[in-house]
């Protein structure tokens, strides 16, 4: 871990349930939180109908690597880098992996 001590698995899965009590469920679709804490995968996913629609997509997928946090998917307006850092992970140990590194001009980590 870092020189902060942060405990990396409980920072995301809070960051993730937190995400996943402000969307809430409703009766045709539901929010799922899986936490693979054997092989450091944490997703939140979305399933079930929609106005006759099958509603099934990763809204977050972030898996830990090497002690830093590897964000595969981020479908949210603010990015969810932004609330990671403010529990305290530092942008050196974050790597938005959904971008191309030629793109990443960024502080973050790159892959």
């Amino acid at each position: 871990m870092d020189s902060l001590n942060i405990n990396y698995r409980e920072v995301v899965e809070k960051t993730l349930s937190d995400y996943a009590d402000f969307l809430g469920n409703d009766e045709e679709v539901k929010t799922e939180l899986v936490f693979d804490r054997e092989h450091d995968r944490y997703l939140l996913v979305e399933t079930g109908w929609q106005n006759g629609y099958r509603i099934y997509g990763t809204l977050l997928h972030i898996d830990i690597i090497d002690n830093k946090l590897l964000i595969q998917h981020d479908g949210t307006e603010e990015g969810i880098a932004v609330e990671l850092i403010k529990k305290g992970i530092p942008k050196e140990n974050i790597i938005l992996g959904f971008r191309p590194r030629e793109q990443q001009h960024t502080e973050f980590a790159v892959s």
